[in-house]
């Protein structure tokens, strides 16, 4: 098995139209999706459209529940609470009513996929220290466990004690995995590039993938639509 997990989209269609083009160069046999598929930029339909058409699994992130109200707004920033409302009035109730039966978690080929964390995932928590990872640890079913939200790349290891390592390619280790697979539509590691997981089960390999896009052509559709500035331009600055 061979798949592409990507996570956090955030309506960056730019971003994901870059980022499916090259999973269609990696022969994979699944797309995966973390949540996050609409906020902070300006093409939150089509991003639900192709996430909707190419995504074997997806499950709920918080932007994600924020446009179908099961969030209150409150939770948000201003910039975030801003491009929410104003993604709610671009989808039809259709794909409002897609947002808002996806799943919090899901297992797929033995592997656990959740936007936040394993534990209280309904809370939209972060995986950001090792005692993150010990709570996140004490209630992995399995072996391999797919994250986002945080918009960094990470993977944490299940070792005595727990580590982590933050390289792009690395042998699959014998203990449980946390990998955090980044942000494809709002990098937040100080690389403005989009990233997603590639993993490969039979050669026991992962990798965290970087794909240039058209990060002006995104701006500027959020600067058309009169959204937050903000949200433009922490994209050149991949954070």
């Amino acid at each position: 098995m061979r798949c592409a997990v990507i996570a956090d989209v955030h309506g960056n269609y730019h971003a994901l139209e870059a980022v499916l083009a090259d999973i269609d160069q990696q022969g994979v046999d699944a797309i995966l999706c973390l949540g996050d598929v609409i906020g902070y930029a300006a093409r939150p339909k089509e991003c639900v459209q192709a996430v909707r058409e190419r995504a074997t699994c997806v499950v709920a992130g918080n932007h994600d529940h924020g446009s179908v109200d099961k969030i209150n707004l409150a939770y948000f920033n201003a910039d975030a609470r801003d491009a929410i409302e104003w993604t709610k009035e671009q989808l039809s109730q259709e794909e409002l009513s897609w947002l808002a039966e996806l799943p919090l978690t899901a297992q797929f080929e033995g592997m656990e996929l959740v936007h936040s964390t394993p534990y209280y995932p309904e809370y939209f928590s972060y995986i950001q220290t090792l005692y993150d990872a010990a709570l996140a640890f004490s209630k992995l079913q399995s072996d391999i466990c797919f994250v986002g939200h945080s918009h960094v790349p990470i993977t944490f290891v299940n070792s005595d004690p727990i580590d982590y390592f933050l390289v792009a390619e690395f042998e699959l280790p014998d203990q449980k995995l946390l990998l955090n697979v980044g942000s494809v539509g709002q990098p937040r590691d100080l690389d403005c590039r989009a990233c997603y997981a590639l993993l490969d089960n039979d050669r026991r390999m992962a990798q965290l993938r970087r794909v240039t896009y058209d990060v002006t052509g995104a701006a500027e559709a959020i600067f058309a639509a009169d959204l937050p500035a903000t949200n433009a331009q922490r994209l050149f600055l991949g954070r």
